[in-house]
Parts: C-alpha cells; sequence; structure tokens
C-alpha cells in the first residue's frame, strides 16, 4: 500500500536545546522494519558507526534507506546520537541525529552494532583515541591497538523503526538523555548529509522497489575526511572551535540540480541562491557585531568576549547547517518507473 501524507507539511522551529535538529515533514504511516544487514569493515582509529536508518522523500511521498557506515567523527571524545522517527501531532516526524559528548536519547530503537535503544556499547574515548569494543564492531583484518571485548545486555529484539504511534516503541527520554540533549552538539558533518542524498537519489533504496529489504545495508566506503589514512591513529591539529564568522569556511556551493525538470531546477537554483546570500550577509553583520565589541572592550575581559563570540558563531553555523539541509530536502529528484506505488 502507498504511503499516505498527511496533508500538511511544514517547517517548525528547531529544540532549543539541539539547535539543529528539525521537523521538517509529517507521515501518517511510519516507516518499515529495520532491515538485517552487516556491518563493514572499520577503516582505522576515529571513525564511529553511524548506522543506518530510513529516510523519507517527500517528492514522491516514499521511504528510502540510508546505509550505515562508519564516519569520522568531528571531535575527539564526540560520539553519534542515532536520529529516530517518534509520533506526535498526528503524524510521524524526524528528530535529527547529531554528535555530542554523550549518546542521548534515540528513541529506544534497536539499531544493533551497539546502538541497542539506549546508550552507546560499540567503545568509548580514552587519551585522544576511540577504543573499540570488539563484541559489536568488524575489526576484521585491522591493526587495532585499541581493542577491547565488553559484553554489553540487550533485551531489546524489536526491530520496530519508530517511537509511538500504533505498533512503535513505548519508551521516553530519561532524565540522564534529557540532560545529554542539553549538552553542546554538532550537526552531521557535511560527508553524513552528501551520503543521505546519495541514498535519497538510488532508486533501489526506496521502499516503493525495495519492499523494505534494500540492496545496500551498509557502505563500504567511509566518509569524512579521506585524506586520513585507514588505521591511521594521528588526528589533524588544527582547532575546531572557531571564535568568529571569518574564520569559518567558505559556505558551499552545492551542484547544480538536474532532475530533468528545468523549471523546478531552475527555482531550487534560485532558492539556493538567495539563501547563500542571506547567510553571506548574516556572517558579515555578526563579524562587524564583534569587531566593534572587541573595540569596546578591555584586554582583562578579552578571554570571556572570545568565548561570547566562540559560542555565537558556533550557534550562527548551525543554523546555516540546518538551513541548508532542509533546502536539500526540498532539491527535485529525478523520477524513474520504479517510484510507484507499493503493493
Amino acid at each position: 500500500m502507498r504511503t499516505i501524507r498527511t496533508l500538511f507539511v511544514f517547517l517548525a522551529l528547531a529544540i532549543p536545546a539541539v539547535l539543529f535538529g528539525q521537523i521538517s515533514v509529517r507521515i501518517a504511516i511510519g516507516p518499515p522494519m529495520l532491515p538485517v544487514y552487516e556491518q563493514s569493515i572499520c577503516p582505522g582509529d576515529g571513525y564511529l558507526w553511524t548506522p543506518g536508518y530510513w529516510a523519507y522523500d517527500d517528492s514522491i511521498s516514499d521511504y528510502y534507506w540510508v546505509p550505515g557506515t562508519w564516519v569520522l567523527a568531528p571531535e575527539e571524545g564526540y560520539l553519534w546520537t542515532p536520529g529516530y522517527w517518534g509520533w506526535g501531532d498526528g503524524g510521524y516526524f524526524f528528530n535529527d541525529g547529531y554528535w555530542g559528548p554523550e549518546v542521548g536519547f534515540y528513541g529506544g530503537i534497536n539499531y544493533g552494532f551497539g546502538y541497542f535503544g539506549e546508550g552507546y556499547g560499540g567503545g568509548r574515548w580514552n587519551n585522544g583515541h576511540f577504543f573499540y569494543n570488539s563484541s559489536f564492531n568488524n575489526l576484521s583484518g585491522g591493526n587495532f591497538h585499541n581493542v577491547y571485548n565488553e559484553r554489553v545486555e540487550n533485551h531489546n529484539e524489536s526491530r520496530v523503526s519508530f517511537n509511538g504511534g500504533s505498533g512503535g516503541i513505548v519508551v521516553r527520554a530519561t532524565s540522564q538523555q534529557e540532560a545529554a540533549s542539553r549538552q553542546r552538539h554538532l550537526p552531521p558533518v557535511a560527508a553524513q548529509t552528501n551520503h543521505a542524498q546519495a541514498a535519497r537519489a538510488n532508486p533501489e533504496q526506496r521502499v516503493s522497489v525495495n519492499h523494505g529489504k534494500p540492496s545496500t545495508g551498509a557502505t563500504t566506503i567511509p566518509i569524512g575526511n579521506n585524506d586520513h589514512q585507514a588505521a591511521a591513529p594521528q588526528r589533524t591539529t588544527e582547532p575546531r572551535a572557531t571564535a568568529h564568522p571569518k574564520d569559518l569556511p567558505p559556505i558551499a556551493r552545492p551542484e547544480p540540480s538536474n532532475s530533468g525538470n528545468a523549471k523546478a531546477d531552475q527555482k531550487y537554483q534560485q532558492q539556493q541562491n538567495k539563501l547563500i546570500t542571506q547567510q553571506t550577509q548574516e556572517r558579515q553583520q555578526l563579524q562587524q557585531k564583534q569587531d566593534a565589541e572587541h573595540q569596546r572592550t578591555a584586554n582583562a575581559d578579552t578571554q570571556k568576549l572570545e568565548q561570547k563570540h566562540q559560542q555565537q558563531t558556533q550557534n550562527l553555523a548551525q543554523k546555516h547547517t540546518s538551513q541548508q539541509q532542509s533546502l536539500q530536502t526540498r532539491q527535485p529528484q529525478a523520477r524513474s518507473s520504479g517510484a510507484g506505488g507499493r503493493k
């Protein structure tokens, strides 16, 4: 049966503690069961497993599978909290995953490989290196010294992929998970966004084609900073925290859309250009404000001011990332003959 959409599609404000988390679409029917698949081999030190999940393409009214993959952590000490589908206001909506110092709430979903519905048993950080629990990670053939073996009790055998609603997981966030949601977070890195976009463009990942059993459950090629050699322990030493907008990398301009619908592609390109212009102006305005504050501030208060500016800049960067991700979900997609309704 074809997925029935609710008649309203809307953008909502982000959860303040998460900043970049967003609700973009509500769906009347929840995603399929989680498929069974094998984890690819860990490529090296600092890569963390991000499990596969069902995403939704509103342009074709269909769920699609985003394969699990290894991702280079954006900062030492950071862990991945998977996104999840939850029920609310008469429909299912997706809560974005994020990076943070602790694993937060991800709906009680058993994604496997250490993500059994609560916390993460696949590994932990220690002295700048990530130590892998060999019980839940595929370390075959790798020369890993940062390994331990620890079994984690898993009483959740469900493959249900959503929280709440009819047939969903009935779990609510604990006080510890709520506290974790208020910590500093980072949104999915650009490579993760591109990874999801590639899955969206692949008809074989759609439920209407694979009937809930995607041909690619996990990717064999890791994503992130690919200049890191596999199994190499060294990490970049450049600081990742940015204090001022002028220190941020240039705003990336996505590749032009080529869906075959020239009018839709042109409209999407105009939206991209407008957003980039707006974000560039916001960077300039914040930089001018920070420069003026530096001129008025005594040297003794510089450190405190820099901390304030760093937080402002991070908030702006996270806001812009959220805006880009939201716009990318509306990118025109080429329709294929295999994207018809489900049986």
